[in-house]
C-alpha cells in the first residue's frame, strides 16, 4: 500500500459529489422502549450469565414487539458491580430492570432503581428481597412450602411439623409454615430448628420424639402428619434415616422437603425417602420451554434459567403499547405464562407461582403427586 501510494498516478476524470438538494432525508429510527438485563457475563458465572441472556432473548423473540430493545449490561458477578450496571442503563433510558441473579446484587440494586422509579424482576428465590416494586421471580421457600401445604391439606393432612437448620432458609420455610396452617385454619405446626452443624442423623432422633413419631399410643390429635425438612442431598438423606432408625412409621408419617430435592437422583437411594413430596415447576410447561430453548441454542437449559424467561416475558408485557419513555405498567394480577408455568405478579413485591407436587419413587423419576396449581389469593 505505501509503494502505491508514491508511485505515478494515472490520470482520469474526476467526479464531483452526487447533489443531495432536493432528495427526501430518511427519518431518523424510531425510538425504542428499553429494558436494562444485569447478568453475570464475566467472573465464575460467565456461562450461566450467557445462558441467562439466551433466554431473555427467547422471551423477547416469543413476547416482545417491535420497538423493544434489551440493554445487557454485566455485573461481574458483584454487588458493586450490579449497581453500577443498574445505574449505567438507567441513564441510557431502561424503563424496567430484568435481573440480577443474586440476592446480594438485588439489595445492591434496589435503593437506585426505586429512587429512580424503575422497577425490578430479579432471578433471586429469597423472598426477603420482596418489596414495592422488586419482584423476585425464583421459586422461593415461601411458594414452595404454601404449595405442599395446600396439596397435603387437600388430602386431609391437618398437623404440620418443620425440622430445619437455623438460618435463612428455616426461617423463611418457618414462617411460611405458620401463615399457611393460619390461613387454612389448622393447627399451629411445630418448629423443630437446630445448629446447621449438628449432625442430622442424630438430630433426628429427636425430632421424631417431640413430633410424636415414636410413640404407637400417642393420641392422633397430637402426632404430626407430615415434617417438612429444610434439608437437602445427603444431609436430608441422613435426616430420614435418623427417623427410621429412631423408631418413626413412615407412613403415617409423610416427609416432604423443598424444590431442591428435584435436582438430585440420589433421593430416591433412600428407602426412608420413597414418597415423600417436594413442590417443583408445572412439568407440561417446563417441557415446553426446554424444548424451544434446545431448538434455539443447541443445548439443554440449566433449571435456573427459566426465571430469565419468566422475567423477559414481564418486562415485555409491562411495556406493550406503552410510548418510549413512558413508566412501565406492570402487569399486576394478570396471569402470564412463563416457563416454568403461570406466575402471577401481586402488589409489595409477592409472586404467585403455579406449582406442582412430586413424589419420590425409588429406582424411577419422581411422579406427580399433585398438578400445577396457581393460588387463588394474594401471598398464599
Amino acid at each position: 500500500m505505501a509503494l502505491s501510494a508514491c508511485a505515478p498516478q494515472a490520470s482520469g476524470p474526476s467526479y464531483a459529489p452526487a447533489p443531495t438538494a432536493g432528495l427526501p432525508t430518511l427519518p431518523p429510527p424510531p425510538p425504542r422502549s428499553k429494558v436494562a438485563v444485569l447478568l453475570p457475563l464475566t467472573g465464575q458465572n460467565a456461562a450461566l450469565g450467557q445462558s441467562l441472556l439466551n433466554a431473555a432473548q427467547l422471551a423477547l423473540f416469543e413476547q416482545g414487539e417491535p420497538g423493544f430493545e434489551f440493554l445487557p449490561r454485566d455485573t461481574g458477578g458483584t454487588a458493586a458491580g450490579a449497581a453500577e450496571a443498574a445505574r449505567a442503563a438507567m441513564a441510557e433510558g431502561a424503563r424496567v430492570i430484568v435481573g440480577p441473579l443474586t440476592a446480594q446484587e438485588t439489595a445492591a440494586v434496589a435503593s437506585p432503581a426505586r429512587a429512580a422509579g424503575v422497577p425490578m424482576l430479579p432471578f433471586t428465590n429469597d423472598g426477603s428481597q420482596a418489596a414495592q416494586q422488586v419482584w423476585p421471580l425464583g421459586i422461593t421457600p415461601a411458594q414452595q412450602v404454601r404449595r405442599v401445604v395446600a396439596a397435603a391439606n387437600a388430602q386431609g393432612v391437618r398437623r404440620f411439623a418443620l425440622a430445619a437448620p437455623n438460618g435463612a432458609l428455616g426461617r423463611q420455610m418457618a414462617e411460611a409454615l405458620r401463615g399457611a396452617a393460619s390461613d387454612l385454619g389448622l393447627p399451629a405446626p411445630v418448629i423443630e430448628t437446630y445448629p446447621a452443624a449438628a449432625a442430622p442423623g442424630v438430630v433426628a432422633v429427636e425430632v421424631a420424639r417431640r413430633i410424636g413419631a415414636t410413640d404407637p399410643d400417642a393420641p392422633a390429635e397430637s402426632r404430626t402428619e407430615m415434617l417438612l425438612l429444610g434439608e437437602s442431598g445427603a444431609r436430608a438423606r441422613d435426616f430420614a434415616a435418623g427417623l427410621a432408625s429412631a423408631g418413626a412409621a413412615m407412613p403415617p408419617l409423610r416427609l416432604a422437603g423443598h424444590a431442591l430435592w428435584g435436582h438430585d437422583e440420589s433421593m430416591g437411594q433412600q428407602p426412608a425417602l420413597a414418597g415423600a413430596w417436594f413442590p417443583g415447576p408445572d412439568p407440561a410447561a417446563r417441557g415446553h420451554f426446554d424444548s424451544r430453548y434446545e431448538a434455539a441454542f443447541g443445548e439443554r437449559p440449566a433449571r435456573v434459567v427459566g426465571v430469565a424467561y419468566d422475567a423477559a416475558a414481564l418486562a415485555a408485557r409491562a411495556l406493550r403499547n406503552q410510548p418510549p419513555g413512558a413508566a412501565a405498567q406492570m402487569p399486576l394480577g394478570e396471569v402470564v405464562l412463563g416457563a416454568d408455568g403461570a406466575l402471577r405478579l401481586n402488589p409489595g413485591g409477592q409472586v404467585q407461582r403455579a406449582l406442582a407436587v412430586y413424589a419420590i419413587a425409588p429406582g424411577a423419576p419422581p411422579g406427580v403427586a399433585a398438578p400445577a396449581e396457581l393460588p387463588g389469593t394474594a401471598g398464599f
